[in-house]
């Protein structure tokens, strides 16, 4: 069995548990191959595998690869996409972070997850990603996210107005700070914390979720996930920022946005007893009595 292992930072505080993850790997007889510049950090501070192998970009784990490990907290399974794109390459997080709705084991669970592993004791979940169609080339040649994309006002505090139409029917004009259109997998970070509702990761469906809305009486609209939707922004300035996950570029009003399903899925490893209800109930601390 062949595993990657990605990581995007390294301290010392997690020293012992990316220790103890590459030992368990090792002696399980897993081959690992470290993402080059994560490799270069952890090197610093632990000794790597002598058979060990590293890789740079997507290219590199397309084959023979059985499945890679995301080393971190959710950004870092964000950053996963390119990595994996459409290589069908199963991702499980581990958590370094805190929240970890996507990085779904914890620290104190690396040994029990590396014999599951191996015996080949969990299920893939496949997860929806969401496509910018238009305007091409805005993000090199990858234009999905899996949590959301996002228009977002730049370099002003004045509202910007995005006018919204799903299969060519128009919805609605926008007046807020931004608008996010994200998925089952992205209902549970930005579009949240903005109002939005929590989606199962199977849903079929995208939320369109405003950000700072003038209106009130203006909320998230749940719409399937077939359709096709474009963005037209106005206002008062000519830039915005358009957002895919964590990546960026600034975009002027002269174009629209086009926005549908991406054509493959992200696949994401499930450990028995990591079903997303138990998720949402110990993260979002839904049940728990905080009186005392």
């Amino acid at each position: 069995m062949k595993i990657a292992l990605f990581g995007k930072s390294f301290s010392a505080e997690r020293g012992p548990h990316v220790k103890q993850l590459i030992q368990s790997l090792t002696d399980a007889g897993v081959r690992l191959l470290f993402y080059k510049p994560f490799a270069d950090l952890v090197s610093n501070h632990l000794s790597l595998p002598q058979l060990s192998e590293t890789f740079s970009d997507h290219k590199d784990i397309r084959t023979g690869v059985d499945m890679l490990l995301s080393i971190g907290g959710d950004g870092t399974m964000l950053d996963t996409v390119p990595v994996v794109r459409d290589s069908g390459v199963p991702v499980l997080g581990i958590n370094m972070g805190r929240m970890g709705f996507l990085s779904s084991i914890a620290k104190q669970e690396i040994e029990l997850a590396v014999e599951r592993i191996t015996n080949g004791d969990y299920t893939i979940e496949e997860r929806s990603l969401i496509s910018l169609e238009q305007p091409e080339g805005m993000f090199d040649d990858l234009h999905v996210a899996l949590n959301e994309l996002s228009v977002f006002r730049h370099g002003t505090t004045s509202l910007i107005v995005i006018n919204v139409f799903v299969d060519e029917v128009f919805v609605n004009a926008y007046w807020a700070d931004g608008l996010l259109i994200a998925t089952p997998t992205g209902s549970t970070a930005y579009s949240l914390s903005a109002g939005g509702p929590i989606l199962t990761p199977d849903s079929a469906v995208f939320v369109i979720t405003p950000i700072a809305t003038h209106n009130l009486s203006v909320r998230p609209i749940v719409i399937p996930d077939k359709s096709l939707i474009r963005l037209r922004v106005t206002g008062r300035h000519t830039n915005y920022s358009l957002n895919l996950d964590s990546r960026s570029v600034i975009i002027d009003q002269s174009v629209d946005i086009i926005v549908k399903k991406a054509a493959f899925h992200v696949r994401l490893v499930k450990m028995e007893g990591k079903d997303f209800y138990a998720t949402i109930r110990e993260k979002l601390l839904w049940g728990i009595d905080i009186r005392n």
